[in-house]
């Protein structure tokens, strides 16, 4: 009987797992399929519930990990194996190549000369990076990147004669023996190329809630000045659309709980920024659970901000790269069609399992989230159980490291 415990997925929630695990005694395995921990969190300019950077709660939760030699972090590794019974499970985990040494060599010099581009997953297609990267200044494991593909002839020249880079690398797999299984696999932003009727993703000055966490970032593409992608410009007239594919069949069929949230977080950027920008909120409800209307409320009270009860039907792109939002003002009753300068669309929170399943015998709802009826010894944590914010999802992940111990210890 295995007294490991693996964790599948780098977010906030595994990442809590795992040290909560590894602090109960038990030897931890963290498989992340990205080059780095932090998940949606690192990509965040803020979050709740004290608004600070995701730099904050993740370089503290990264020095736990760097103090507990129990915990072993696999990145760009990805779970294609599973079996066994509780207690005695077998995963098999490729581990994709890096390219790059195993210690943290700085490659920002030969990174500046490489010549070839492409888009910036880190930046949600905001910007372009080099075929050598690293996606945020505090990324940890704090390990270059490269990416072969990006490489023009002369680019892979220059990196042929380096001997920290190997273009030979190949994947690789292993076998690990664990006791029990947490599933923290977290969540992706609802695909806006599915929203035909608000643009499908093709409008220019209209993004998705998470990329307008990545213009605010100080580390973002424009350095945290919110500009138009279009031409850089400072937008004075700014709209939300609520539920952006959220609460609808033909889409997400459910409430994403921390949307509302996002948009009232994101005035609260704005009205920092350019006081004297104007800010419009299309909503059908608006959710602020707990102590978080303090929040709501505060924005309500804000001069430059309007709410209007009333879902965005359709949304068009104008002369002069404006943004349409055509909605139906309830309150009013009237039908209008208002400009903007820059438009925001509240996606929803779409489970990274609704796109990819893992091979795992744990049941899935018809909306992807972990359902009843687990396999003993597989727990799931975090968004991949339900749409939860950071804190919510700390707590999942500590209660799912608490069963996967009790399994470990054949309780």
């Amino acid at each position: 009987m295995s007294k490991a415990i693996l964790v599948v997925g780098g977010g906030f929630a595994g990442i809590t797992s795992a040290i909560e695990a590894a602090e109960l005694g038990h030897e931890v395995y963290l498989v992340e399929k990205l080059p780095w921990l932090g998940g949606r969190v690192a990509q965040l300019n803020k979050y709740f519930p004290k608004l600070c950077p995701p730099s904050c709660g993740l370089e503290i939760q990264f020095q736990r990990i760097r103090k507990n030699p129990a915990i072993k972090c696999l990145t760009m590794a990805e779970l294609v194996g599973f079996s066994g019974v509780a207690g005695n499970y077998t995963a098999t985990i490729r581990l994709n190549p890096r390219h790059t040494a195993p210690h943290n060599v700085d490659f920002s010099l030969l990174a500046s000369t490489l010549e070839g581009l492409a888009p910036s997953e880190f930046e949600l297609g905001l910007t372009t990076r080099k075929a050598l990267y690293k996606a945020m200044p505090f990324a940890w494991p704090a390990r270059w990147v490269l990416d072969p593909e990006t490489l023009t002839p002369a680019d892979a020249a220059r990196v042929g004669a380096n001997k920290f880079l190997n273009l030979q690398e190949q994947p690789s797999e292993i076998e690990l023996n664990v006791a029990s299984v947490i599933v923290a696999t977290g969540w992706r932003p609802y695909a806006m190329s599915n929203l035909v009727n608000l643009g499908a993703g093709q409008i220019r000055n209209c993004i998705s809630n998470m990329q307008m966490e990545r213009l605010a970032s100080a580390f973002g593409p424009t350095g945290g000045q919110i500009r138009r992608p279009s031409d850089g410009r400072v937008p004075m007239s700014v709209a939300f659309a609520q539920c952006a594919g959220s609460r609808d069949q033909n889409h997400l069929n459910y409430c994403s709980y921390i949307c509302c949230m996002a948009t009232f977080k994101q005035c609260l950027y704005l009205a920092e920024q350019s006081p004297e920008t104007r800010i419009t909120v299309y909503y059908i409800d608006l959710r602020a659970p707990g102590r978080y209307v303090n929040v709501l409320e505060k924005v309500q009270a804000l001069p430059n901000v309007r709410f209007i009860k009333g879902k965005v039907a359709q949304a068009l792109q104008t002369d002069g790269d404006r943004v349409v939002f055509v909605a139906e003002d309830e309150t009013s009753g009237r039908k209008e069609a208002r400009e903007y300068d820059l438009g925001v669309l509240a996606t929803g929170m779409q489970p990274s399992l609704a796109c990819g399943n893992l091979p795992l015998p744990m049941p899935l709802d018809e909306d992807g989230f972990v359902a009843g009826g687990r396999k003993a010894g597989i727990y799931a944590a975090g968004c991949a159980v339900m749409p939860l914010d950071v804190s919510r999802s700390a707590q999942s992940g500590t209660a799912a490291a608490l069963k996967a111990a009790q399994t470990a210890n054949g309780r």
